[in-house]
């Protein structure tokens, strides 16, 4: 893989450990200010691309107040709160959580897993309940089968993948099978950064209400505690996504963009690449160091490369 050094592990001065990855980061005009890594490498998006199959599903006549349709696009932490929206949604087509085809799991969210206790893994705690019961809602409303929606051939994921491909100006070579089951598209660095300028530039109302919903219901993003979260209560405008395998997409109103891959799948660097590629792009937020301790004392630092 062609990627560079994005982020050090610093220890008393010492580089003891690298991060690399890809990086790309454009101006407001699309323009590329920064770029580690070769960015036509193709990685796995992950749960980066929920703003763009959610904007699909409402292309295709799903209806949600803001609150549900940012679950709709979520990776939640498992909350009371998430799993109580996750079947709203679903009752709004008459459905239950006996619908839902993603993997069986406990909730993501440290504290939401802790409060969930000694449960069996279930689909509705699962992290992508909230798209899965969006894309059910949409299947229903347009008359579409519920029994195979996952299938990449089922008029739901084609709408989805046409969404990625018209915003991101690339076809899509490969798909895979994503952690929740939905289809996983392969793009490359640079298209999935065009992919998520374009929606946040964009007029369109579908795209428009993804995304406003979003920024307006941070805490059904992601979650409490949680960076996106944190971050976009933090900076105006900003929209944030995140994906496992170390994958990252930031934007804001006037097009700058940030998109990330880190090659080893680590999320230790990923405050620190966050808060330096939005300074970068002359975005500004607070930001303490990620401390590298020693003997219960800060004796370095994670940083960034740029």
């Amino acid at each position: 893989m062609k990627d560079a050094v994005l982020a050090e592990y610093v220890r008393s001065g010492v580089v003891e450990s690298e991060h690399r990855g890809f990086l790309i980061a454009l101006n407001a005009d699309g323009s590329v200010n920064l770029e580690l890594g070769d960015s036509a490498h193709l990685i796995f998006p992950r749960s980066t691309v929920k703003s763009f199959q959610a904007a699909a599903m409402v292309r295709n006549g799903l209806t949600l107040e803001p609150r549900l349709l940012a679950l709709g696009a979520s990776s939640h932490s498992g909350s009371a709160e998430h799993i109580a929206a996750v079947r709203e949604i679903l009752a709004t087509v008459g459905l239950d959580e006996s619908a839902l085809q993603c993997m069986l799991d406990k909730p993501l969210g440290e504290a939401e897993r802790r409060a969930y206790g000694d449960q069996a893994p279930s689909r509705i705690a699962m992290n992508c309940s909230g798209k899965h019961a969006a894309m059910l809602a949409t299947c229903v409303t347009n008359g579409w089968p519920i029994e195979n929606y996952l299938d990449a051939n089922h008029p739901l994921q084609i709408a989805c993948r046409e969404e990625l491909e018209n915003l991101s100006g690339e076809k899509i070579t490969l798909t895979s099978t994503d952690g929740c089951g939905a289809p996983l598209f392969l793009i490359s660095v640079a298209g999935l950064a065009r992919a998520i300028r374009e929606i946040t530039i964009s007029t369109d109302v579908a795209h428009r209400s993804v995304l406003e919903a979003s920024r307006a219901f941070p805490e059904m993003v992601a979650g409490e505690g949680r960076l996106t979260t944190t971050m976009i209560r933090e900076v105006p405008g900003l929209y944030m996504k995140d994906g496992v395998e170390a994958v990252e997409v930031a934007s804001m109103p006037d097009g700058r963009t940030l998109v990330f891959k880190v090659s080893d799948g680590s999320l230790r660097p990923f405050r620190a690449l966050v808060h330096a590629g939005l300074k970068r792009l002359g975005v500004e937020s607070s930001y303490e160091i990620e401390p590298v301790l020693g003997g219960g004392k800060v004796i370095g630092e994670i940083r960034a490369t740029f």
